[in-house]
């Protein structure tokens, strides 16, 4: 018992040094790393607390300091996601479909073979709008009878992770793909004309994760320069993408104050997108927010298709007049 008894003092002390760690205001890729499995880290800590009351090991007292203290900062980050906290926006009734449209965000992952359920989810959607990230020119090849159904296609393939496409059958006045020279990940913008004469400004995000030897740093400028610095300045606007970063995190909610946005995830939940296939013990890299009087009537988080991501559906609508 006395080395169970160490054994969780160790991992308490671990916790609680690794989430007050977290909340500094540092691009270091491992801290960043923290902040990602913020959520998965407090049902493993949860899980470890019970044991540690429950196993008359000792030192119950400082156990349940140590992890008590770890899982209360995390859910203190967390909160705001958590159904029970009040909602950023309010999901609106069915709309007239003159006044709506769909939009489909899909990481394909570009080591991925299954370009077939990736297809059919599209066809199965059929979105106004759809943004494929990691697109290789192979994936480009096997998705084109697919693509062949809009109007707009942008292709940007990149033999890493990092290409993409974004179509629409919208009218659209204008479509941008900015490189990062220094990173080679692009952002797409685009001003679509939904309803009538009125534009919305729709901005594509997939920046690079937090990993060795890629510190946050240009990961967080394009995040939140995506904030307010886009081509249109567009009073309504969509985002979409995986940003490689959570909601909570101090960039992702610094571009939602900064530009104004609202997340539907909001008191609704954490719509976990990544690893696919482990949703309940995953976390949300993948968004879609809205700014100015664009309403979202519909957010949700798709079905496997074969990727690691989880695609994320949206029906947004503009109000009449």
């Amino acid at each position: 018992m006395k080395f169970i008894k160490w054994i969780l003092i160790a991992l308490g002390i671990l916790a609680v040094i690794a989430t007050l760690v977290s909340l500094l205001p540092t691009d270091y890729w491992l801290v960043r790393t923290i902040d990602l499995v913020r959520e998965p880290m407090t049902y493993f800590l949860a899980l470890v607390f019970a044991i540690a009351v429950l196993v008359p090991t000792g030192r119950r007292g400082l156990l349940a300091l140590l992890f008590g203290v770890a899982i209360l900062v995390n859910i203190w980050r967390i909160w705001p996601y958590s159904g029970l906290a009040p909602t950023d926006i309010d999901l609106v009734a069915q709309t007239a479909e003159d006044r709506c449209f769909t939009a489909l965000s899909v990481n394909v992952k570009v080591k991925n073979t299954k370009f077939d359920q990736v297809a059919a989810q599209v066809r199965e959607v059929n979105p106004d709008v759809l943004f494929l990230m990691e697109t290789d020119q192979k994936w480009i090849d096997a998705l084109e009878p697919t693509l062949a159904n809009y109007s707009s296609v942008t292709r940007h393939p990149q033999p890493e992770a990092f290409g993409l496409v974004f179509a629409t059958n919208l009218p659209t006045s204008k479509v941008n793909v900015v490189e990062d020279s220094n990173r080679n990940t692009p952002t797409v913008y685009a001003t679509l004309q939904p309803v009538g004469n009125r534009s919305v400004e729709f901005i594509g995000l997939h920046p690079k994760p937090p990993l060795p030897g890629w510190n946050t740093e240009e990961r967080d400028e394009n995040i939140i320069t995506a904030a307010t610095q886009t081509p249109d300045r567009l009073p309504d606007a969509l985002v979409m993408g995986d940003f490689n970063d959570v909601p909570w995190s101090p960039t992702t909610s610094k571009f939602r104050e900064r530009g104004d946005w609202d997340d539907p995830r909001i008191g609704r939940g954490t719509f976990a997108t990544f690893p696919s296939n482990l949703l309940l013990l995953g976390w949300p890299l993948d968004h879609m927010m809205v700014k100015g009087d664009l309403e979202v009537e519909r957010f949700e988080v798709m079905p496997d298709n074969g990727s690691d991501h989880r695609a994320v559906l949206g029906r947004l609508c503009l109000p009449q007049g």
